[in-house]
């Protein structure tokens, strides 16, 4: 299917493959691998076509379709599920084309070419993907411009399955999933019909879809049989021979040296100790093999004993103004739980780490929690809580004002940080490095519980792996919301539910609840009364949120008009005639190009700003 040879590509010097090579046998599903960082997504581009190595050949099967999500997800006035199975362009086109076609002949080879490929199955297809996915029938029929970024990404990842290409291409599919979008995706790739390639960091997904492993390491590709367990062990097995092999030869190599350095100087022994030497050089024991650097995690132990509950919920309700999104929530918390929440995004999961975090008052019944509790709440959104022009040192400093400069640095190090990004600014870290800096950040005083809603969406499998080993070593409460059954399995021993208006716990694990979730999602959509009242909770969100979404649709308005006046203004810059006239001119011209840059700039952050508050909003 994909032959890469001697693959070289570089970017601002920097290279990150060299002389890589591998084969993707057709038919396989395959895993990429390897730290954040190191070339797997610039992988993907090559492969497109979007960017072109610097040295060596990427081949495809020919005619061998390529797809992979979408970068700009679907935002339109067409239903989620016109645009779904308009995904698949062939069918499209033929559908179109069986309109207007007059021939006989081409009649014929349309409608048959229609049946081979299953058109008139295609809504029904579509709409089973989309429900697996989340989008119950209300939500496939409406407008794809009331759905927030996250949701929109779903529908793009949801058309390129559709179209069911030959070349799946995914990056991180799982990242806008909740855990039961992700317990039906690896069901859905395990027996896709061709051949899949797929980034991912999530252990679960590799060892449950893919067949075989591509490892990104030392700027080289290396194939594996197997899923990801099947990997690292072979991996590690590879690393103690090759080590073994390398201690061998170098004590074969100091052996030699002992002789040419004793009798070199002898004229009796010179043709021996030059023997030797020619040996000493022929030998080259292998590099030696090594995991790469995982930076660990360190969390502050709680500072101060707890009460038994620590939090205690009777009758509690809680939302969002009027509208009330959990009822009837009867659950405690002791010192030292570790909960799991899950449920399908919508169901009111964020909203409960909200409440349990004080960002939002209980509504009705009795909600106690501890007087010297402390919360730390790591959420995607709180991102945003860090200075984008300071750095991580700037951020501690204010947490140590009166600290000497080497115990701060001491406190980023726990944090995972290396000395070099200690020192970069907070908006040019990667997503995974932003991470650790919060999650430090909330920590940082000591406190009773963590709250953690999806931690390990940028951190690759290492890093996750590090995450859980501090988890397991604090000694506080922990309640974790992720769709990383991995992180759930390694680190928690309770499950709450959110479902039906409220909280509870449930007492069956997680394979049993993949069964009933997967059968869930391959049955039918529910009684008449059932969609009725899930249509009508529909139209009430919507009218909820409708004020956050004019405000979206401003802002991208203002964007439009702005980008169109800069484009006028760097149209004349670029004509030479104007630095020929009056230099007032130039200089008006480039003002105007720094305000209009700056004003995008603003409505985009606002625009950013907006899309979060809305993905809050729908998946409360």
């Amino acid at each position: 299917m994909l032959t890469i040879n001697n693959l070289v590509y570089r970017i601002q010097g920097r290279e990150l493959f060299e002389d890589a090579s591998v084969v993707l046998p057709t038919g396989s599903k395959t895993g990429f691998v390897g730290k954040n960082g190191t070339g797997k997504t610039t992988l993907f581009h090559l492969i497109q076509g979007h960017i072109n190595a610097d040295a060596g050949s990427i081949d495809l099967v020919k005619k061998a379709r390529i797809g992979a999500v979408a970068q700009e997800a679907p935002a339109g006035n067409e239903s989620v599920l016109d645009v779904v199975m308009a995904a698949d362009k062939e069918r499209t086109a033929l559908l179109a084309e069986s309109e207007t076609a007059t021939d006989p002949d081409r009649i014929s080879e349309i409608y048959t070419r229609l049946a081979d490929i299953d058109a008139y199955t295609a809504e029904g297809r579509a709409s089973a993907i989309l429900k697996g996915l989340g989008f119950e029938q209300d939500r496939q029929n409406s407008p794809t411009h009331e759905l927030s970024g996250g949701w929109r990404m779903r529908v793009a990842l949801a058309g390129v399955l559709f179209s069911q290409p030959d070349l799946l291409l995914l990056d991180e599919p799982t990242n806008y999933l909740d855990l039961e979008g992700t317990l039906w995706l690896e069901k859905y790739l395990a027996t896709y019909p061709y051949t899949v390639f797929m980034i991912s960091h999530d252990r679960d997904l590799l060892n449950k879809s893919v067949n075989s492993i591509i490892h990104l390491e030392h700027k080289k590709l290396t194939f594996y049989k197997g899923n990801y367990d099947t990997f690292e062990n072979t991996r590690r097995m590879q690393m103690e021979l090759n080590n073994k092999g390398r201690d061998k030869a170098l004590d074969q190599v100091a052996h030699l040296q002992k002789f040419v350095d004793r009798f070199k100087a002898k004229a009796s022994k010179a043709r021996q100790a030059q023997s030797r030497m020619k040996m000493i050089e022929k030998l080259k024991p292998p590099a030696a093999m090594f995991d790469e650097y995982a930076a660990p995690f360190t969390f502050q132990q709680p500072k101060a004993e707890q009460a038994t509950p620590m939090i205690s919920l009777d009758g509690v309700s809680a939302g969002y103004g009027t509208k009330t999104i959990l009822r009837q929530i009867n659950m405690r918390i002791d010192p030292g739980d570790r909960i799991a929440l899950i449920g399908v995004n919508g169901n009111g999961k964020s909203t409960f780490a909200k409440l349990l975090a004080g960002d939002i008052k209980p509504m009705g019944g009795s909600f106690s929690k501890g007087k010297k509790l402390e919360i730390a709440h790591f959420a995607q959104h709180q991102m945003d809580k860090l200075k984008p022009d300071w750095t991580p040192f700037e951020h501690v400093v204010e947490l140590m004002p009166t600290d000497s400069e080497a115990r701060r640095r001491s406190r980023l190090s726990q944090m995972g940080l290396t000395k070099s990004r200690m020192d970069t600014l907070a908006k040019n870290l990667s997503g995974g490095e932003r991470a650790r800096l919060l999650m430090g950040l909330i920590t940082f005083s000591g406190p009773g519980m963590m709250i953690l809603d999806e931690p390990t969406n940028h951190l690759d499998i290492d890093s996750r792996d590090a995450l859980v080993h501090a988890l397991n070593d604090y000694e506080g409460a922990v309640l974790i919301i992720s769709h990383d059954r991995h992180l759930i399995e390694a680190t928690c021993d309770t499950l709450w539910i959110a479902e039906n208006g409220t909280i509870r716990e449930l007492d069956e694990d997680l394979d049993s609840y993949q069964a009933s979730i997967t059968s869930s999602k391959e049955g039918k959509g529910g009684t008449k009364a059932e969609r009725k009242a899930n249509k009508a909770e529909a139209a009430a969100r919507r009218a909820e949120i409708a004020p956050i979404k004019s405000a979206i649709k401003d802002a991208e308005a203002k964007m439009a008009r702005l980008k169109t006046e800069l484009a006028k203004v760097d149209a004349q810059l670029e004509d030479p005639k104007v630095y020929n006239g009056n230099p007032e001119r130039v200089i008006a011209l480039g003002k105007d190009k720094a305000r209009y840059s700056a004003e995008i700039e603003s409505q985009e952050e606002k625009w950013l700003e907006l899309s979060a508050q809305l993905e809050e909003a729908e998946s409360a």
